[in-house]
Parts: structure tokens; C-alpha cells; sequence
């Protein structure tokens, strides 16, 4: 959000301090900081739980084709091993699904609601902004008619500037002293309204990698028979290419 005053003409007298108006201008920032770390949480946060479907969906598709692949009608331990994946990526993706559901009602709607609030805001920021400029436009005039010689006509459109210019003058004062009261109290708020998503998310993550935990050992379990290390299936990775290089029908010419 931005704040761009109105560019009138100033009244000799100064009717807010330099004090007040910077004190003003610093808890709006602060308040135009929040709501564009707000918003990007929020979007970041979306993109995030996205990335996260994508990635259990697309594993649950790859076993879903490997458990598909004709090597299974031909081995039953590899039938037996795709069997274990496939039912793995599936708890894994509905695990996942869980974690995301949570993390959308704990995390990602009170954002865009706290987000939601601070249209309201601008337009209180306006509407003091609009005040104060129909304050300098009657304080001047009411200046105008001060400088002017004391007749009678002067001294009535005096009175009568005078008079206008009373209301304006405490509802801008109205308006300026509940901002400066309200934004310090909204941006403190920040704390006890963002803490539990926080911790809720914190929570979603370690139920959900702790269930993967437990997923994984057992899937490992399944098809970990042989019992090698990475180092050895490498090893036996690479014999078994060098057998089909060896071949004549994939050898170079």
C-alpha cells in the first residue's frame, strides 16, 4: 500500500507538528512493511503447499507405472517390491494431503484474512489525509480574512470562516489522534495473532515427517532384503550395465 498526500497550499501557521506528523509516518510504515510481508507469506506459503501435491502426486503416478511394468507379471520379488512402493507413495500422499488441509485452515486463510484488514486501513489513512487538507484549505482562508483590514464585511466572513473551519479542524484532530492511538496497537498484534498458525505449522511438519519416518523403515524393510549399502548397489548397478554394453546389439560400430 501506498500514501501520497494531497500538494495544496500550506497555511502560515503550522496546525501539526513536525513531531506528530513523523511519528505518523513511521507507524504507517512499519504498518505498509507488514502488509507486504503478509501478502508475500501468503503467496509464498500457497506456492509451497502446491509444490508439495505436486511432488506426493507425481511419486504416487511413477510407482502407480512402475507397478505397472511387465518386469512384474515376470518376478514376483519385483512385483512384491513395486506392490510395497506403490502402497507406500499412496499413505505417503494421503499423509501429505492431511498435512496440507491443516496447514491451509492454520496457516494460509488466517493470512489472507489478517491481509483482508488493511484495505480498511488505507482508507482510514485517506480519510484523515483528505481531513487534514480541508483543515490547511479553511485554516488559510480563515488567514486570508485575518490579514485584511477590520471592516464589517471582513470581520463577518471571518466569523463565518472561523465557524466552518471548527469541525473540520476536530475531525481532523479526531481522526489523526484514533491512527496514532490504533496502528501502534494493530502492528503489536501481529504477534498473538500469527504465533499458534506458527506453531500449528510447526506441528503439521513433524507429525507429517514423523509418519514419513515411519513409512520409509518400513518400506525399507520390504525391500531392503539383501541388506547392502548405497556404496555396493552402486557397484552392482554399474557390473550390470558394463553386461549389457557388452552386448553386440548395443555395442558401437
Amino acid at each position: 500500500m501506498s500514501w501520497i498526500p494531497f500538494k495544496i497550499g500550506q497555511p502560515k501557521k503550522q496546525i501539526v507538528s513536525k513531531t506528530v506528523e513523523r511519528d505518523f509516518e513511521r507507524e504507517y510504515d512499519k504498518l505498509q512493511k507488514l502488509e507486504d510481508q503478509t501478502k508475500k507469506l501468503h503467496k509464498d506459503m500457497k506456492k509451497s503447499t502446491e509444490a508439495d501435491l505436486a511432488m506426493s502426486k507425481a511419486a504416487v503416478k511413477i510407482s502407480a507405472d512402475l507397478l505397472g511394468n511387465p518386469l512384474c507379471e515376470q518376478d514376483q520379488a519385483f512385483l512384491e517390491s513395486m506392490t510395497a512402493l506403490d502402497t507406500a507413495m499412496k499413505r505417503m500422499d494421503a499423509f501429505n494431503q492431511e498435512k496440507v488441509n491443516q496447514i491451509q485452515k492454520t496457516v494460509i486463510d488466517p493470512l489472507k484474512k489478517y491481509s483482508g484488514v488493511f484495505p480498511s486501513l488505507n482508507m482510514a489513512v485517506k480519510r484523515r489525509e483528505q481531513a487534514l487538507q480541508d483543515y490547511k484549505r479553511l485554516q488559510s482562508k480563515v488567514e486570508k480574512y485575518e490579514e485584511k483590514e477590520k471592516t464589517g464585511p471582513v470581520m463577518v466572513k471571518l466569523h463565518q470562516a472561523r465557524e466552518e473551519l471548527r469541525p473540520v479542524r476536530e475531525d481532523f484532530e479526531a481522526k489523526n489522534k484514533q491512527l496514532l492511538d490504533e496502528m501502534p496497537k494493530f502492528y503489536q498484534s501481529r504477534i498473538d495473532y500469527f504465533q499458534p498458525s506458527f506453531e500449528a505449522l510447526i506441528r503439521a511438519q513433524v507429525v507429517y515427517f514423523t509418519e514419513m519416518y515411519n513409512i520409509f523403515s518400513e518400506l525399507t524393510d520390504q525391500i531392503d532384503q539383501a541388506g547392502l549399502t548405497d556404496e555396493q548397489r552402486e557397484k552392482e548397478t554399474e557390473a550390470k550395465l558394463s553386461e549389457l554394453r557388452a552386448l553386440s546389439i548395443v555395442a558401437d560400430d
